[in-house]
């Protein structure tokens, strides 16, 4: 069965080659499903840290289509300059990177040198090969504590709380730069919110390794029995009903998101930043019975106290996107969660061993 995209591609750009680096992790791999359905040719470099060439064998499953598969690192520079030279890329999106708040932390020269490291090494092998469009998968991180909610473009970029979301924040800094140095460089930054969801097939989805560190995937871990309750942190939050509001949004919209951005490619060169998210905040209890809707079960959960550095509410405004880029986010928060369960009970252990 080959399940459709919900976009047209209006532009006959569809000739276009991707090349998309962590293509095989999970925001990667659902986007590649929209690339693949709108008919570009995609090319995933990916070192499967983090993700499964069984990803990889399911984008094809679902889309009737083979994406190019390159097992590297961005570290290994002189691979990643054979494949560019091979494969002849129009345009990159980059996901590739480490990206565990609470590991960063521990971790953070590991985080910097891998993240940074990376996407220098992946800009020179473009500039080399003179491809000078690219898109940043970026997060709202970059806004740290923010000045103002909900969240747009004009709202200051912040100091974030770890260094994850610094090398966020340096990375768009890094390729605004570069833009100013060669304005030839068409760079668009898409700053998510909090992706969660699943393709409607369940076959692809989010599949962390070790704890969760996101909400969702230990949601689902619960339900399905994996982990015994969940922990909520704090309930005496600004919020409606305590619990910390985030800003929810379906992997697919964010997938259709970066295709939209691959159409914009084809105006003058800009550094462009947008939002991506649904305009809507979710409290962490409203997650929690959109999934005990889904699974059909109720969801045992302990509150905790806060975490430092979490905030109160934190979602999006999203105007720009759909002005510029005719994109808006369709899925709602009960979509969402019903995708992840079918991931979930489809898939209890993930994609399992390699």
């Amino acid at each position: 069965m080959v399940y459709t995209n919900h976009i047209t591609n209006q532009k006959g750009e569809s000739d276009m080659k991707i090349l998309v680096t962590g293509g095989a992790g999970y925001i990667g791999s659902h986007t590649c499903v929209e690339l693949l359905n709108n008919g570009y040719e995609t090319v995933i470099v990916d070192n499967l840290y983090n993700s499964s060439s069984k990803a990889v064998e399911r984008i094809e499953t679902i889309t009737q289509k083979k994406p190019v598969f390159h097992k590297i690192d961005l570290l290994d520079k002189a691979s990643l300059d054979s494949v560019f030279a091979g494969e002849k890329p129009d345009a990159v999106i980059h996901f590739a990177g480490l990206k565990a708040v609470g590991e960063s932390v521990e971790k953070p020269i590991q985080y910097y040198h891998n993240n940074l490291t990376g996407t220098l090494n992946l800009v020179d092998c473009m500039k080399n090969h003179k491809v000078k469009k690219i898109i940043f998968s970026s997060s709202a991180t970059v806004y740290g504590d923010p000045a103002f909610v909900p969240i747009t473009e004009e709202c200051p970029k912040g100091s974030p709380t770890n260094p994850y979301g610094w090398t966020k924040w340096m990375i768009e800094q890094m390729l605004t730069d570069l833009h100013t140095s060669d304005p030839e460089w068409n760079v668009i930054l898409l700053r998510y919110f909090n992706p969660i969801g699943a393709h409607e097939s369940g076959l692809i989805g989010e599949d962390p390794k070790g704890i969760p560190n996101n909400l969702v995937p230990y949601v689902a871990q619960v339900a399905i029995g994996k982990r015994d309750c969940l922990n909520v942190f704090g309930d005496d939050y600004n919020t409606h009903d305590g619990t910390g509001v985030r800003d929810y949004i379906h992997v697919m919209d964010l997938a259709a998101g970066h295709v939209k951005g691959i159409q914009k490619f084809s105006e003058k060169p800009e550094v462009r930043t947008y939002n991506l998210g649904t305009g809507k905040g979710c409290s962490v209890l409203d997650i929690l019975h959109a999934y005990e809707k889904a699974c059909g079960h109720s969801i045992p959960y302990e509150i905790k106290p806060r975490r430092a550095g979490d905030i109160d509410a934190s979602y999006s405004e999203c105007g720009k996107a759909k002005k510029e880029l005719g994109w808006e986010a369709k899925y709602n928060v009960d979509d969402m969660c019903a995708d992840s369960w079918r991931w979930q009970s489809m898939n209890p252990d993930g994609y399992g061993e390699e």
